[in-house]
């Protein structure tokens, strides 16, 4: 059973097979073992830069297990360390029954290393309380972040707040202690709360409310009653109980509201903004709340739904007959039958002649049904206008919201897409339903998408891009960075990036014939630069079809030798979620490019926790941040959590490049980061060629 994607374990022995052997049985519980394993110090004071999870000392050249707990100490690292019974351990490390003299969560000492089960035992377990203290100290962090905010917010609130100790004051802000009459805060700590309550059977409920409070019960948190001013006067009021934190500590959270009609009025005047005045049923943002709701659930699983967008057809019609009269009289009775109609569901008034309707766990035969139910009791109305008589009818377009359905605007943009079909297959006349099939449209696009795709390849109709990449270090701009688009020949030119077209190219297999394509392109524009520029060099993005194909570094080894065989020529990047995701054939294919003189890369470095982690399994030779970490630099913190992952990548002897430089103010910040390479807007636009300023 494996409960653990990674473990990082630091052997000190001097039988690599041993270590060797300790993976193997680790394989068992672990989806992978990262090993390190070395036999003297100063290999150790190297390993220790990087992370590891667990240590396992056997015997070293010139360590003892005093000098390694001697180093980790030094180094303050939370590093659990197992030490395998030497001679000397024999006498301190066991008890008289032969067992560890020391195990606790940090250390186990010691263990005789012939017993692999123990052994193995013991670094899961070790790695296992590793992982629930870093989780602690995580939270501790969280609650006491949380803990800070929502005192800053009390403090600063309008409300009437305080903490209480066991039914005593502790703390207060500023609206409770006026609403009470206290000058300062320091009035009212130690004063018990049920003082404020004013009488006899106020009291005795309170403390029967309060102690059900503490003992836990969350039945009842609101208590309504009548408080007592310090000047003796009194006012109806009503407080909530809430747990909290006080400086680290649980007490309880009290918020007191006078009674007043503010709050029934706001009531209304919410009611009020979510309907419609002609029909009494819900208005356009009434329904959007609801949809929002209802749409969640659904992501979650907790329902099915369906969205029903009702179109009156006729409304020029009525309009020019009976005039604003006699369509306000059709809008008036549509949304009467249509809330009579609707028992189970969701009506809305949605525009001056449409009427949504959101239904919930239907199949579909269920909603079709509804769907031509409605639209028959629509056309059969016969709608009053004074003395005279008009009717109208309705086109339906439906759709159904599932777990993997798009966001709530594009599902109402496909219910009015399923108006339009309906508006064209009966040549405007209407009254009729259609339920919008998303398979059917994805289908007939992504073949036209794929077919595109093909052409493109064959025919060489890609576009290229080069943005230059200043070195800091080189003082020069000769690396450029390679964009792929696809052109199409519609009346808008438009030009689509990658994102638009490789979920459509992955579903027919085309992602490694277009990085192929990418790769032999870009390499063949670099080969005429470099006979005036021999130290251009590219940086080609590739999707992970590319990482995982066995070729790959062949096909890179080719075309390094035809632009002139120099080692740093072409960088190939991959996407950080990629590698994580392809870890074990991501180290293999990173070594053996690098082999084949060909630099690898790691786009988007940052935008998971284990950033750093990976890089250091994968070893690339640069890696490109993520765009939020460049978005927010100007912030303090930001720019502090920036150059601390640059550096942690120097310590790796990993490039950083900061692209997405949009303008002078994040240039101004970029120098100080620590970053080799530089990239963006502000200092560069993408061209056609890789163009290369000469120095006059």
């Amino acid at each position: 059973m494996r409960n653990n994607a990674l473990l990082n374990l630091l052997v000190i022995d001097e039988d690599q097979l041993y270590a060797e052997r300790l993976v193997k049985l680790l394989s068992s519980y672990y989806e992978e073992v990262n090993l390190g394993f070395l036999d003297d110090k100063e290999e150790l004071l190297k390993a220790l830069r990087h992370q590891w999870d667990v240590l396992v000392f056997g015997r070293a050249y010139d360590l003892s297990f005093t000098d390694v707990v001697g180093v980790v100490q030094e180094q303050d690292l939370d590093l659990p360390m197992i030490a395998l019974m030497s001679d000397d351990m024999a006498v301190t490390g066991c008890n008289d029954d032969g067992l560890p003299a020391v195990i606790d969560g940090n250390m186990v000492k010691a263990l005789v290393a012939e017993k692999d089960t123990q052994i193995v035992m013991a670094i899961c377990l070790q790695h296992a309380n590793l992982c629930s203290r870093q989780q602690l100290k995580a939270l501790r962090y969280v609650l006491s972040e949380a803990e800070q905010r929502a005192n800053i917010l009390i403090k600063n609130s309008k409300s009437a707040v305080a903490y209480l100790d066991q039914g005593i004051h502790i703390f207060a802000n500023d609206p409770y202690l006026e609403l009470f009459g206290f000058d300062t805060v320091n009035n009212i700590i130690g004063v018990p709360v049920i003082d404020l309550i004013a009488g006899g059977d106020n009291i005795k409920a309170f403390k029967r409310f309060l102690s059900q409070f503490d003992k836990g019960s969350r039945a009842q948190v609101e208590f309504k009653f009548e408080s007592r001013r310090t000047d003796g006067t009194t006012f109806e009021a009503e407080l909530q109980l809430a747990a909290a934190t006080f400086e680290s500590k649980p007490v309880t959270q009290i918020i007191i509201q006078q009674n007043d009609n503010s709050t029934e009025i706001a009531k209304r005047l919410a009611v009020a903004e979510r309907q419609d005045s002609l029909t009494g049923l819900n208005n356009r943002r009434g329904f959007e709340e609801h949809f929002e709701a209802l749409y969640q659930l659904v992501l979650v699983g907790k329902t099915s739904a369906a969205l029903l967008y009702i179109q009156l057809d006729n409304i020029g019609k009525i309009r020019n007959s009976l005039g604003l009269q006699g369509i306000d009289a059709t809008i008036k009775q549509v949304g009467y039958v249509l809330d009579e109609l609707i028992v189970d569901g969701y009506v809305s008034r949605f525009s001056d002649t449409a009427f949504t309707i959101l239904v919930e766990n239907l199949t579909t035969q269920a909603l079709t049904a509804l769907a031509e139910r409605i639209r028959i009791t629509i056309g059969d109305l016969y709608i009053e206008v004074e003395k005279r008589t008009t009717n109208t009818t309705a086109s339906i377009g439906m759709v159904k919201i599932e777990s993997n359905a798009a966001e709530p605007n594009i599902l109402l943009e496909r219910a009015i897409d399923a108006i339009n079909q309906i508006r064209e297959d009966t040549q405007n006349l209407g009254n009729a339903y259609h339920l919008y099939d998303p398979s059917a449209h994805a289908s007939s696009d992504d073949d036209a998408l794929a077919e595109s795709l093909m052409n493109a390849i064959a025919n060489n109709h890609f576009e290229l891009l080069f943005q230059p990449i200043y070195d800091v270090n080189a003082d020069r701009s000769d690396f450029f960075e390679v964009y792929l688009r696809l052109p199409l020949a519609d009346a808008d030119n438009t030009i689509l990036m990658p994102n638009q077209f490789m979920a459509v190219a992955k579903t027919h297999n085309l992602r490694e014939k277009i990085d192929r394509w990418l790769l032999i392109n870009a390499c063949k524009q670099l080969n005429e630069i470099r006979k005036l520029h021999p130290q251009a060099r590219i940086l080609v993005q590739l999707t992970s079809a590319s990482l995982v194909d066995k070729k790959l570094p062949n096909v890179a080894s080719q075309l390094i030798n035809a632009v002139g065989g120099v080692a740093d020529a072409l960088t190939l990047q991959f996407n950080e979620e990629e590698v994580a995701n392809h870890l074990s054939m991501a180290k293999i294919q990173f070594t053996a490019l690098n082999q084949a003189r060909c630099q690898v890369a790691i786009r988007n470095f940052g935008s998971s926790e284990k950033s750093v982690e990976i890089a250091g399994i994968v070893q690339p030779n640069m890696m490109r941040l993520a765009r939020t970490y460049v978005d927010g630099i100007n912030n303090a913190d930001n720019l502090d959590t920036v150059k601390s992952l640059i550096l942690r990548a120097k310590a790796l002897n990993i490039d950083v490049l900061m692209p997405y430089i949009e303008d002078a103010a994040t240039m101004s910040v970029a120098w100080s980061v620590g970053a080799r390479y530089l990239q963006g807007y502000y200092l560069e636009e993408p061209s056609k060629t890789m163009t290369i300023a000469t120095e006059k």
